[in-house]
């Protein structure tokens, strides 16, 4: 079975835009609440949340995650950059697992995979901070052979690949196809290089059904598509929807 992690900054980006200035206010945490979706999320069967703390602070706030861990139900995969403040806030808040992500403050949401290759010393030293004290680290990369043989070298147990180039080309069948046999090598290599093998970026309710043929992808980080479901159908059926579409037999 495929793992479903829901991914919660979205409800974060909606709260922000009008709530920025104002996280405790009309006497309450204002709506949407990272912390209450993520605790329905996993009601609904949610295998983890992911949530990404930005160094900009853009969407979700430490104050969300730890006001989640308050009521977790299932566990935390922590996307963050590996700058020192948020190295110190892993290794305080002890997360169930770490997801390394690049940061571009121009860019609207992460873009392209973590260069673990040109930056081996720095994913080994920060990975094997983060493993010592009992953190799972994650390395979110492109599928390219270069970036899973750092990723293993660099110490680091699992991967996240990047699935933005399969999702963005769609409409055109033969590019899709091309893309989705870069993530099945990808995927491949991984697992030969004794990685667990993670997925995620712009995965959807229509791609999903091709997605899913990743068989040995251990668990899918999903987060937009399913945010932008709930505002229409609530948030217990966007994931119960998403999590039958990853796993249809069972």
């Amino acid at each position: 079975m495929i793992l479903l992690g829901v991914n919660v900054d979205h409800a974060a980006t909606v709260r922000q835009a009008r709530y920025r200035d104002e996280p405790n206010a009309h006497g309450g945490y204002v709506e949407p609440d990272p912390a209450e979706i993520s605790w329905r999320a996993e009601d609904a069967g949610a295998d983890g949340i992911t949530m990404h703390v930005r160094e900009d602070r853009r969407h979700v706030q430490t104050d969300d995650v730890e006001r989640y861990l308050e009521k977790k139900k299932t566990r935390l995969n922590l996307e963050m950059s590996w700058s020192d403040e948020m190295i110190d806030y892993a290794l305080r808040i002890k997360p169930d697992s770490v997801c390394l992500v690049p940061e571009n403050r121009r860019e609207v949401t992460t873009e392209g995979g973590l260069d673990v290759a040109g930056n081996l010393s720095k994913s080994r030293e920060v990975t094997s901070t983060l493993v010592s004290a009992g953190i799972p680290v994650s390395l979110f990369i492109d599928p390219e052979t270069a970036q899973l043989e750092a990723s293993a070298e660099a110490g680091a147990p699992w991967v996240e690949l990047h699935t933005g180039s399969f999702a963005r080309v769609w409409f055109d069948e033969k590019a899709r196809q091309r893309e989705l046999n870069v993530l099945r090598s990808g995927m491949d290599l991984g697992l030969s290089l004794g990685l667990r093998v993670n997925a995620g970026h712009g995965i959807n309710y229509v791609n999903v059904a091709e997605a899913r043929t990743l068989s040995s992808v251990f668990e899918f980080n999903i987060g937009h598509s399913i945010i932008s479901r709930a505002l229409f159908t609530g948030i217990e059926e966007a994931v119960a929807t998403m999590r039958s579409l990853l796993n249809p037999e069972s």
